[in-house]
């Protein structure tokens, strides 16, 4: 397991009350001494060091389910896409697999959607996806079932990488369905990666989490491709992609829909896409006429790069 006393000591910040993503990211740039994080803190070393003992044994439970930690300061933790404000900014990853699948340099496209997707989602799902892949790029999604797995299966079984990104800790892959999924993922030198070394203390905190975990999706993609999804409605329907999409948009990160007035009009499993597309008109629109060519734009960076 490779971690620095740095991470530790990032993670340990923030387990005192109010010292959240936005406070740390605002305060701290990594590798400070104790002594500075104990004055700014308003405690004594002991305090510290003690908290710090109690967050090091928790993270040494998830044994070889990580492969190590990068935070904020180290050398090698990946910079955000797009233009983030600091409460999003995350402050340490835990990871298993291939790091460098994060870094700027790499050209990752986030594919998502539905949970329940039908076949002919599917299929055109992984159509896209196919076509994606022949760039180069690595496919990022949250191995939910659905459209995440699909798009995780579609480029493992094209020799592609993928990255998964988690809402829980790595030693209790959610949802357990996928826990194969997720070997068979760094079995081909991918990545799975969270935030999280320990598990929810309630089921509102986990749905938090879900939702948190969704803008990584964005922050670490040059591109999110929706592949299908509700809005939210009154009959229950709802889907993270939502989220993932907000944050893209937020970012200022490419945004992309696959979408047939033709075929598509009045399936509410594409009410997202149709919204999406209907609000914000620089949205890429793919469908099986334009699929080369929106592709193309698609997968081309941005050569602004992170601004962090």
């Amino acid at each position: 397991m490779n971690y620095t006393e740095n991470a530790i000591n990032i993670l340990t910040v923030r387990t005192f009350p109010k010292k959240g993503p936005a406070w740390i990211n605002n305060k701290l740039k990594g590798n400070e001494s104790i002594n500075f994080l104990c004055n700014l803190l308003e405690i004594g070393e002991y305090d510290f060091l003690k908290k710090r003992d109690r967050v090091e044994a928790a993270i040494k439970q998830l044994n070889d389910s990580i492969d190590g930690i990068v935070a904020i300061g180290d050398s090698n933790f990946p910079k955000v896409r797009g233009n983030v404000k600091s409460a999003d900014i995350p402050i340490a990853l835990f990871y298993k697999g291939n790091i460098n699948l994060l870094h700027n340099n790499n050209l990752n496209i986030a594919v998502i959607g539905v949970l329940n997707p039908d076949d002919k989602i599917e299929k055109t799902e992984t159509i896209v996806t196919e076509e994606i892949l022949k760039h180069g790029a690595t496919i990022v999604s949250g191995l939910a079932l659905g459209c995440d797995s699909i798009a995780h299966k579609t480029a493992l079984k094209n020799n592609g990488k993928t990255i998964a990104i988690l809402p829980c800790p790595l030693n209790n892959i959610i949802p357990k369905e996928n826990a194969d999924l997720a070997n068979k993922i760094i079995e081909h030198n991918g990545l799975l990666v969270s935030e999280y070394y320990d598990n929810p203390q309630s089921k509102y905190e986990m749905v938090n989490r879900f939702i948190v975990r969704d803008r990584l999706q964005a922050l670490y993609s040059d591109a999110v491709l929706l592949a299908a999804s509700y809005t939210q409605n009154n009959l229950g329907n709802d889907s993270g992609s939502r989220h993932a999409m907000g944050k893209a948009k937020d970012y200022g990160i490419k945004r992309a829909v696959i979408y047939n007035e033709l075929k598509h009009k009045g399936n509410p499993m594409y009410d997202l896409n149709r919204q999406i597309l209907q609000e914000d008109k620089s949205t890429i629109r793919i469908d099986s006429v334009n699929m080369n060519e929106m592709v193309k734009k698609l997968v081309t960076k941005n050569t602004m790069g992170s601004l962090f």
